[in-house]
């Protein structure tokens, strides 16, 4: 459920006309709900009521400030992957006691900024990473909280380049390592082993991945404090889907994904976290953009809009589907016609898709993609010198620009010209 709705023909978020804001700020940009993002972090937490547990919003799905500070007034912790990420948190004025650090490559000058800023944990990802840890903490005299990231060898059955689970994947350590691993950081100093961690992958419409992946954090848990080893929490993740097409049968509930983190460890004792962000974000944002071109081709015709491959990469990336709508509604019972919505950017890539079945549409119409607030923004670069785009977040009646458009003087300027030029 989302709250971008159609009210007397005109698409609305919350109890704002999308065609006033297209009107203040211009094409394209990024709008925000606050109450969808208010509703679907208390589905997780909620989900989660009887356990302790922490709800830590994988902020790598969007990052703007704005929404941080709406989730961290709800209560929820943060999942960091860089030093800038966890700057923003901190910024957002997000504590370090509810930021946990994840990631394959953690820089010495993130460690030692996330010590001395304060972490909740680091999610270790490999030996050399634990060492490094464990210096960097000796060095300043405190202890790293660490839990360590196991692969399980699980399927997620989810797009090949978001699936983070299988053996071949660049995360964690074997689960089969994990004993000899877990050994190695109780010897280390400066580290204190609080728990374990898994994630799986992005984007999963199924539980049963999720159900085997923490059956076996469970048994490791249970043979890790046979060991002697302390296992107060277990991190599992994040990677619930979200129906990115009104007609898709819909991925599981919270509730249901909650019962099942129940059934297999709440029987552990332990303090459970999760780590969405899609699922969180996505359906509370979309694109707004303006058709500037109707083309006729050799075949098929094109819709050809202001925003492009550079603001909203997951069609080229991913081949990802967005459901395109018309920011003032068809007319009932109009002929739906085929077409390619392609963006302005010089690549063949930049389609966001091909033989859409869509209403006729005029030169300067808006259309909005839905689904659009997970991985937009946040992965939307400058390309062919486009800039980013503006960021909206509205609450109510009320709306705010969270990020403007920068100019081209902004961009360019930016450029620092060698002294022999």
């Amino acid at each position: 459920m989302d709250h971008f709705v159609y009210q007397n023909g005109v698409l609305h978020a919350e109890d704002v006309p999308v065609p006033e804001i297209a009107a203040a700020v211009g094409t394209p940009f990024y709008l925000y709900s606050t109450a969808t993002l208010t509703r679907h972090f208390r589905l997780f937490d909620e989900a989660l009521d009887g356990i302790d547990h922490l709800v830590c919003y994988a902020m790598k799905a969007a990052s703007n400030q704005a929404i941080l500070k709406t989730l961290a007034a709800l209560g929820a912790g943060m999942d960091v992957v860089s030093g800038g990420e966890y700057a923003r948190a901190k910024a957002a004025g997000v504590p370090g006691e509810r930021i946990v650090f994840s990631g394959v490559g953690k820089t010495e000058d993130e460690i030692r900024a996330a010590l001395t800023g304060g972490i909740r944990q680091f999610n270790v990802e490999s030996e050399p990473e634990m060492e490094v840890i464990s210096r960097v903490a000796t060095e300043l005299g405190t202890v790293a909280p660490i839990t360590v990231r196991v692969n399980p060898d699980v399927d997620a059955k989810t797009h090949a380049k978001i699936a983070t689970g299988k053996s071949e994947n660049k995360f964690g350590i074997p689960i089969s390592r994990a004993r000899e691993v877990y050994a190695h950081a109780a010897r280390l100093p400066g580290l204190e082993v609080i728990g374990i961690d898994v994630h799986i992958g992005s984007q999963l419409t199924e539980l049963e991945p999720f159900r085997l992946a923490y059956r076996k954090v469970a048994e490791l848990t249970e043979t890790l404090r046979a060991d002697g080893h302390e296992i107060t929490r277990l991190d599992l993740g994040g990677g619930l889907g979200i129906p990115y097409t009104r007609s898709n049968e819909a991925p599981p509930l919270p509730t249901e994904y909650g019962q099942l983190i129940k059934d297999e460890v709440g029987h552990m004792g332990c303090e459970v976290e999760i780590e969405p962000g899609r699922l969180i974000a996505g359906n509370a944002g979309i694109l707004v953009t303006q058709v500037v071109y109707l083309k006729n081709g050799e075949g098929r015709d094109f819709v050809i809009l202001d925003a492009a491959m550079n603001d909203l990469i997951r069609p080229a990336m991913y081949e990802a589907y967005h459901d395109i709508v018309p920011v003032v509604e068809a007319a009932p019972g109009v002929d739906m016609q085929p077409f390619d919505i392609v963006g302005p950017v010089c690549e063949s890539g930049d389609t966001f898709a091909r033989q859409r079945p869509l209403a006729p549409l005029e030169l300067g119409d808006l259309v909005a993609f839905r689904s659009a607030g997970a991985y937009g923004a946040v992965m939307s670069s400058e390309y062919n010198t486009r800039p980013l785009i503006p960021e909206v977040m509205v609450n109510g009646d009320r709306w705010a620009v969270i990020r403007p458009r920068p100019t081209f003087d902004d961009i360019i300027n930016r450029d620092t010209i060698p002294e022999w030029l």
